[in-house]
């Protein structure tokens, strides 16, 4: 959420600024409701001030006289009034902050301009992805992948993206789980064990809701969301709280499933574990202090890239155009490893500043010099997605016998050396 101060100050500004995205919006009629809003509230706040002006004259009068009765059917009259008029401000006010929670976030600066994924920058690479995967296949065409990773007996139970991991495929699961989280731990972020589902106000305050409904799987009859990533359970824990200056920045991190619609999703994107509805992922998250938010975003995402480097896993880093950034987010990056059996790139990581946006929905604020609470801002990232690094390893660690060769950053969870079977 912007502030409001922004559309009322520079409407036209603001659009330029906004225009950047893909997202649309009307601040004019936005516009015109917030002036519709702050008049009927005017008008309810000064019929009330009438009742209570009126309450106390009748108070003054002896009980039964003449001017008695007659305040008494004024304030009958004034009741009724009050009572429409509050009606009226409550809609228009409703009406202004549906519209208002409509308008996405303001790219940052930095951020270059683009219609599409197509102008995404890539700003970094590391390791080399040419010449160095002689043994490489799709891991979906392992001979032995489907004994390892049921997708059938998974459509049977659940449904379509919802696979069982079977034995040693489940144990390397809970390992890069493991390492992940120590990994963040090293880095400074207290773990957190959190909800897998979350209320609409909490959805709302990270900005999911309005942007994402169609992505996320709703429990109508409670009235609560599967989540869809971390993020919106953790960035909550301080919904509503005032943190102090000197707190700043905190760091969080947990792991939890993670479930997606995906709806649209088809062809080679989704095959195997390109797109699933139920994954793991282990989730970074930061409330930081304004001026020091772009400059824990860069450490963010090198706090990200370490645990590729640590697998071995070649990837790049993209800076996300304007047309592609997300509703809430001021600036993205996207970590992309290489998966050699495809001979493409696939998203393992997102890490984002928010800037205030999230922190105004979810009324999260600091302390600081002035004593004057204000907005923090939010950060978080993808430390990482488990499927697509679990599609990386197994494509580009196929050795010729057609076993697969772990990591060895994660022999403390997984003493084996290779995961599968001999061809």
């Amino acid at each position: 959420m912007i502030e409001v101060l922004k559309l009322r100050e520079d409407a036209g500004k603001l659009h330029s600024l906004i225009s950047r995205k893909k997202f649309e919006c009307d601040l004019n009629g936005i516009l015109e409701l917030d002036v519709k809003r702050r008049s009927s509230i005017a008008e309810a706040e000064k019929a009330r001030a009438g009742q209570k002006a009126t309450n106390k004259d009748m108070s003054q009068l002896p009980k039964g006289s003449t001017e008695f009765l007659a305040k008494v059917a004024e304030m009958k009259e004034l009741a009724q009034k009050v009572k429409e008029l509050e009606t009226v401000a409550k809609k228009a006010n409703d009406d202004f902050k549906a519209a208002f929670m409509t308008i996405p976030n303001i790219p940052h600066e930095s951020v270059p301009d683009g219609r599409g994924e197509e102008d995404n920058q890539t700003i970094s690479t590391w390791g080399e992805i040419e010449h160095k995967y002689p043994n490489a296949l799709a891991h979906y065409d392992l001979p032995w992948f489907d004994r390892m990773i049921d997708f059938p007996r998974g459509v049977k139970v659940a449904g379509a993206g919802f696979p069982f991991y079977l034995g040693d495929m489940s144990k390397l699961v809970r390992a890069l789980i493991n390492f992940f989280l120590e990994e963040a731990e090293e880095n400074g972020y207290q773990e957190v064990h959190s909800p897998i589902v979350v209320n609409a106000a909490s959805a709302t305050a990270t900005g999911q809701l309005p942007d994402k409904e169609g992505q996320m799987y709703l429990d109508e009859n409670e009235d609560i969301y599967l989540i869809p990533t971390a993020e919106v359970p953790v960035t909550n824990f301080f919904r509503d709280e005032i943190l102090e200056a000197w707190q700043l920045p905190v760091k969080r991190c947990a792991y939890t499933p993670c479930f997606r619609r995906e709806a649209g999703s088809w062809g080679k994107d989704v095959r195997g574990l390109n797109r699933l509805h139920q994954f793991d992922k282990v989730e970074l998250v930061k409330w930081t202090h304004p001026k020091d938010s772009f400059e824990e975003l860069e450490k963010l995402r090198i706090d990200a890239e370490g645990l590729l480097q640590k697998l071995g896993l070649p990837y790049r880093v993209l800076l996300i155009c304007s047309g592609d950034i997300g509703f809430p987010h001021s600036k993205q990056y996207d970590l992309e490893v290489w998966a050699a059996g495809q001979k493409r790139w696939l998203e393992v990581s997102s890490c984002s500043n928010f800037t205030d946006f999230q922190a105004r929905r979810a009324n999260i604020r600091f302390r600081g010099e002035s004593g004057k609470p204000e907005p923090v801002h939010t950060l978080n990232g993808s430390a990482l997605a488990i499927p697509r690094v679990l599609a990386a390893i197994l494509e580009n660690n196929l050795q010729e016998d057609g076993t697969v060769l772990v990591p060895q950053c994660l022999k403390k969870w997984f003493p084996k050396e290779t995961i599968g079977e001999k061809s």
